[in-house]
């Protein structure tokens, strides 16, 4: 059962040909890429291959039967080892000048082509390009620029290509060598598609529950709710941090807008309340830390700027908030793109944690408080609708509980899942409070041990 309520956390941030950067929090990171000018916002995919069906384990060229038909791989083959970079079990593994081609047309054409990839193992550093046909592979066309891969995680390249008709696709590795690249979850809309998928909409960002039953009376300043288009939140007027920042994730909520920077006050706070600034943090050795990440607000400047809230701020410790915390924000990204929809739920516990500049309890003359650890709740979602009722006891449902210092990095984010029922038990709140207590005892007591990348 429940602890009782309480009463008293770039698709593309910087475009450039080639190229672009999503960043987590403070600091950058590279963790897509995209190859093109522009990219439709939400795109109604119409063709996806994950690779995780078929057979092959020899370089040899030969035909593979895969779920969306018969591809021809030369010099490749679908590898499943640990060195492989793969979603699931699977992913195609290309060597020297191979190739991975599609044996069948697509006749709906195609809009946008998205392409993950990476290194294989510790190999080098290899480049690839796209081709297009539309006569049934007697002749190919390069589609966009030369791609080169260079990381160890698995990156998107998107390629837009507005052609009717018959198509297929073909991926040829140019360089390199006997560098090894990783090729998975291969996906395209249809020619002039960019309605999103059915059910991938903008939902209710508080539609599992209300955790520690905020409201907005001023009243309650440690408890204080504040609903915004992008997230929701309980604020604590004491701590100058929220308690839980709560969201919705769906491709309906990706674009193309840049990563606004813009750490500001939230001025919709009651007037009369000390406010924290976007300089607050300065010189404490804590980023500034997004509970509702910048990267899952890109659909315009509005949706991103309002991630730089400092509501929407604790006091981060950098090797949390740049690494290990910032690889389960991308893992959530990376769920949302094979056909999931999330709702998230995070925030602080506690009072004290190390930062880069050691050990404290309180930053700045405010005294906002350092949280001892932050810990998140994701629900995890098939692309639909009616969502609360479609939770079941089966549900995936991802739980981590992280201590807020620059150690936590030793450890990949997996390492600190744990129940929805320990959170509830340090926080006192209540998760996923509007699905039946049947369902919420059976999904709120489980680890979870589903894949972390």
């Amino acid at each position: 059962m429940k602890a009782s309520n309480f009463l008293s956390k770039i698709v593309i941030a910087i475009i450039i040909t080639g190229s672009a950067f999503f960043v987590s929090c403070e600091k950058e990171f590279i963790t897509e890429t995209e190859e093109t000018v522009a990219v439709a916002t939400n795109k109604a995919v119409s063709l996806t291959e994950t690779f995780e069906t078929g057979t092959k384990t020899s370089y040899a060229g030969a035909a593979v039967t895969l779920s969306t038909g018969s591809w021809y791989l030369t010099d490749a083959l679908l590898g499943t080892s640990t060195s492989d970079r793969k979603y699931g079990t699977k992913s195609v593994r290309i060597v020297n000048t191979g190739k991975a081609t599609m044996q069948f047309n697509k006749t709906t054409g195609a809009g946008v082509v998205d392409i993950y990839h990476a290194k294989y193992g510790t190999d080098g550093t290899s480049s690839w390009e796209l081709y297009s046909s539309v006569n049934s592979g007697s002749t190919w066309v390069k589609v966009g620029s030369t791609i080169t891969t260079s990381s160890t995680t698995l990156t998107k390249t998107s390629f837009t290509v507005n052609l009717s008709g018959n198509i297929r696709f073909e991926i040829r590795k140019v360089s390199g060598g006997s560098a090894r690249i990783n090729i998975d979850d291969f996906s395209f809309t249809d020619y002039g598609s960019t309605t999103p998928p059915a059910g991938a909409t903008r939902d209710n960002n508080m539609a599992l529950g209300n955790p520690s039953g905020a409201t907005t009376s001023t009243s309650y300043p440690n408890n204080y709710l504040m609903s915004k288009t992008q997230y929701a939140l309980s604020y604590n007027d004491s701590k100058k941090t929220c308690n839980w920042t709560s969201w919705h994730l769906s491709t309906a909520w990706i674009g193309t807008t840049p990563r606004q920077d813009d750490f500001r006050t939230d001025n919709t706070l009651p007037t009369s309340w000390v406010k924290v600034g976007g300089t607050d943090y300065s010189g404490s050795g804590f980023d500034r830390g997004h509970m509702c990440p910048s990267a899952d607000r890109t659909g315009s400047v509005a949706d991103n700027s309002a991630t730089f809230l400092m509501t929407n701020m604790i006091p981060q410790a950098p090797n949390n908030n740049q690494i290990t915390w910032a690889n389960l924000e991308n893992y959530c990204r990376t769920l949302i793109n094979q056909g999931n929809e999330l709702y998230i739920i995070s925030g602080p516990w506690g009072q004290g944690g190390t930062g880069s500049s050691g050990y404290k309890t309180t930053i700045s003359t405010k005294g906002i408080v350092v949280p001892a650890y932050t810990w998140k709740v994701i629900v995890v979602l098939p692309v639909g609708s009616d969502d609360v009722n479609r939770i079941t006891s089966s549900t995936r449902v991802i739980a981590v509980w992280m201590p807020n210092n620059q150690t936590v990095n030793s450890q990949s984010w997996g390492y600190y899942r744990t129940t929805v029922d320990y959170i509830e038990s340090q926080t006192g709140y209540d998760f996923i409070s509007n699905v039946s207590t049947t369902i919420q005892s059976a999904i709120e007591s489980k680890v979870d041990t589903g894949p972390t990348s």
